[in-house]
């Protein structure tokens, strides 16, 4: 028979109930400490999200706006910004070069008469392919956005019917006499797909907008449009400085705020060149 040594004992109950007391204070204590940086990550992350779209739909719409036709920039409401997107932009022939042999008439674009085509400087079919002028596509000569030189109805553009590439590229157009010569002989090229743009905020959202009629303002819908951003809780779009042939500035505001309450504002400022 095994003798048990005297000094063998376990645990009571009542010691066990004091260290589960005890890890528990110890849990709710460490538990206070971390919540903090805890909840500070998970804001943290939302905010980011949040920013990123915002900063991905400002940087967007500075994109579209720094490519507008000059003077084209309309501002209807706070909540809405239209302008007349180019396509590339060039020089046409304005004069006769009396040291080239051949016919060069025919190559001038010509202010005094319904003209039909003119020669562009430059080789169409070497530029990058999204800014090649194509048919179908519209020119714009020396807009100024008031009447009788507003592309909005149509006084200074005609419609490319075809391009021919060369030292100087050929512009066909149909039939047009426009109203005003630019003074630096540029003109710039309307894609045919999408004559106008326009960013609306509506209903919560930020949407793109474009191929609608001229006349329509600020559409959203009956047209092709696109989502930039959703949780959209404000918006507000500023035009400053439309005088002629000056630079001009965009203001926008946006303020997105998800279902958490989590809210960030987003400033931004676009440079726009009206000089025709």
């Amino acid at each position: 028979m095994m003798a048990h040594p005297s000094n063998q004992r376990g645990f009571t109950l009542l010691e066990m109930v004091m260290v589960i007391v005890i890890m528990g204070v110890i849990a709710a204590t460490v538990a206070v400490f971390m919540k903090r940086p805890v909840d500070a990550y998970f804001d943290g992350a939302r905010r980011a999200a949040l920013t990123d779209v915002a900063d991905t739909a400002v940087r967007r719409m500075a994109r579209d706006i720094r490519k507008a036709l000059p003077n084209s920039l309309r501002n209807p409401s706070n909540q809405c910004v239209e302008f007349i997107p180019t396509r590339t932009g060039a020089r046409y022939r304005a004069d006769i070069d009396a040291g080239v042999a051949g016919n060069q008439s025919a190559a001038v674009l010509d202010f005094t008469a319904a003209d039909t085509s003119f020669n562009m400087f430059g080789a169409n079919n070497t530029w990058p392919a999204d800014q090649r002028i194509r048919a179908g596509d519209l020119v714009a000569v020396y807009n100024l956005g008031i009447t009788g030189a507003d592309a909005y109805a149509g006084d200074n553009t005609s419609t490319v019917t075809a391009v021919a590439s060369g030292v100087e590229s050929t512009i066909t157009i149909a039939p047009k006499q426009f109203p005003l010569a630019s003074a630096s002989n540029r003109f710039h090229v309307i894609p045919g797909d999408e004559k106008i743009v326009s960013y609306v905020c509506s209903g919560g959202q930020l949407l793109r907008s474009a191929n609608h009629a001229y006349a329509s303002s600020c559409p959203t819908s009956g047209a092709t449009v696109a989502l930039l951003a959703n949780n959209v809780a404000s918006c507000n779009f500023v035009y400053n400085g439309s005088d002629l042939q000056r630079n001009a500035q965009v203001q926008m505001t946006i303020t997105l705020t998800d279902a958490s309450g989590e809210s960030v504002n987003l400033y931004h400022e676009v440079h726009v060149s009206n000089t025709p």
